[in-house]
């Protein structure tokens, strides 16, 4: 089969300033990209475990610590779009850079930081910048990558650090709290962007957009706040009631906010998000696939580390030492998906058998009991979950972002990290609620004449009953990830992914077609 023109028109294999074949420099411009968006995910997690120092040290409260990792997930998930737009917009050069230094100066704050206040709010800086960053990287990966061999190889690298990023921020959080200080967590970004700065600065050429349309600013306000209030809703949900006015009234307010968003679009002008990038049945799947994915994922980074730390008695760099083996696996089965499978048989086979495999992994992880031991009740189980995240996310973000055109590549790229920001956000706040709601019902349960010391449950009654919410999460994250499957065998097409010769119309991308041949590099 033919080669086929690559998207904007390009000939085949061309870069994104249309030169005659692929960026000499593509390898080191991923690597830039890549650490911006490890910076990016982990960030999502290494304050986690230095939450207890930082507690200590600035005198907040335990209801109030929520709100440190809370406040980077709501300005993160909520002004996504509205950044991958912007980067449409200004340029992806320009927003990759402004990301960068806005997110390293709301880190310096942050480590600096003196009060409970300061801290939130440089945590809510952090994800502000970070919405600009993340879809402006991705989208920089999808202009800089457009020979499919190439692409694959890229997109198994992104995707292995948006599925084990998560887990490398828990083991670099411990490693920084334990022998430096907690401030270090938050300080480590400005390494980290130093190095992505100077990289983007060397090796990025200016992608100043074809043409500068005007900014949808209704369906910015009306997404932003959709996203605040879903976020919002299932944040607090984690912490108190389903039935708080403060978590329904939320969750009710951010679903009508986004209906009417998607009306607005169909009407607007020149819409925020071009119903055109969600439609296609490979994106839109892709999308729910990575959302299905960040929902369960939780269940192994969040209850595993409650687990190994509180049940186990691990330290915190124990714990972080214990999810390598699974990152490895990630690491490997994303770029085995990406460069092996993909061409071949496209994004449904390894998106379907891996929610089928990290669901067996979440039923096999049920097993747990309190005197399990690491090597044979934990280790098995994350190795598959490894492989089967491995497979789900990285043909995921690569299907997300295939055939939009280059205008369209900001939002597309925000789309997938709204997916999996918005299923991160749904997968705490549900499962951290199911396994409370258990622990509860087992411990009345069981309570009886002896059972308290104190007045409280004996340390293990109380063992049994966190590892019976445990279990309990397990099973409801082996749920949605079987259910993932089936929707992504219902959505994604068959066949490997190709794109379409010449143009529907002015501006019209290259789609993903059914049934059709791979192209052949």
């Amino acid at each position: 089969m033919a080669a086929t023109n690559a998207p904007g028109g390009r000939p085949p294999g061309a870069g994104p300033d249309g030169m005659a074949g692929p960026d000499p420099r593509r390898w080191l411009i991923l690597g830039v990209i890549a650490l911006a968006q490890l910076m990016v995910v982990l960030d999502a997690t290494i304050v986690t475990i230095a939450l207890p120092s930082a507690q200590q040290a600035l005198h907040f409260s335990n209801v109030d610590r929520q709100w440190v990792v809370t406040a980077y997930a709501l300005a993160f998930g909520s002004l996504l779009l509205l950044g991958g737009k912007l980067a449409d917009l200004l340029g992806r050069r320009v927003t990759f850079l402004g990301g960068l230094i806005g997110f390293a100066a709301a880190s310096a704050v942050g480590g600096a930081a003196t009060s409970f206040g300061t801290l939130v709010a440089a945590r809510a800086c952090q994800g502000m910048f970070g919405a600009l960053l993340a879809p402006a990287a991705l989208s920089l990966l999808t202009t800089t990558f457009s020979d499919d061999r190439d692409r694959g190889k890229a997109f198994g690298v992104f995707g292995a650090i948006a599925g084990a990023g998560g887990a490398v921020g828990l083991l670099l959080g411990g490693l920084l709290t334990e022998y430096l200080s907690w401030r270090w967590c938050l300080y480590v970004n400005l390494l980290f962007a130093a190095v992505a700065g100077a990289g983007a600065v060397l090796l990025l050429r200016r992608q100043p957009p074809a043409q500068r349309p005007r900014l949808d600013l209704p369906g910015a306000v009306l997404v932003s706040a959709g996203m605040f209030c879903i976020v919002y809703g299932f944040s607090n949900a984690a912490t108190h009631s389903w039935h708080t006015p403060s978590t329904w009234g939320f969750l009710a307010a951010g679903g009508a906010l986004l209906v009417i968003f998607a009306w607005w679009q169909t009407r607007a002008p020149e819409p925020l998000l071009p119903l055109r990038v969600v439609l296609d049945r490979n994106r839109g799947g892709s999308y729910l696939s990575v959302l299905i994915a960040g929902s369960g994922m939780f269940g192994i980074f969040l209850f595993l580390t409650y687990y190994l730390q509180g049940t186990l008695g691990f330290s915190p760099v124990v714990t972080g030492v214990a999810f390598l083996p699974m990152i490895a696996l990630v690491v490997i089965f994303a770029n085995v998906s990406n460069v092996v499978l993909m061409p071949r048989v496209g994004p449904r086979p390894p998106v379907v058998l891996g929610m089928l495999l990290a669901a067996c992994a979440m039923a096999w992880l049920t097993r747990i009991g309190v005197h399990s031991g690491y090597a044979s009740a934990v280790l098995p189980p994350l190795l598959v979950a490894g492989a089967g995240l491995g497979l789900v996310v990285a043909p995921s973000i690569n299907t997300g972002t295939f055939g939009v055109a280059p205008s369209d590549a900001g939002v597309a790229s925000a789309s997938v990290n709204t997916g999996q920001q918005l299923g991160g956000s749904i997968g705490t706040a549900l499962l951290n609620t199911l396994a409370a709601s258990a622990t509860a019902q087992y411990l009345a349960a069981h309570l009886g004449p002896g059972a308290l010391a104190g007045g409280r449950p004996g340390p293990e009654l109380a063992g049994l009953a966190l590892v019976h919410g445990y279990d309990t999460a397990f099973w409801w994250s082996a749920a949605i990830f079987a259910g993932g499957a089936v929707l992504a065998g219902l959505l994604l097409r068959r066949g490997p992914l190709t794109r379409r010769d010449g143009h529907e119309g002015p501006g019209s991308a290259p789609v993903s077609v059914p049934e059709a041949h791979a192209v052949r590099s």
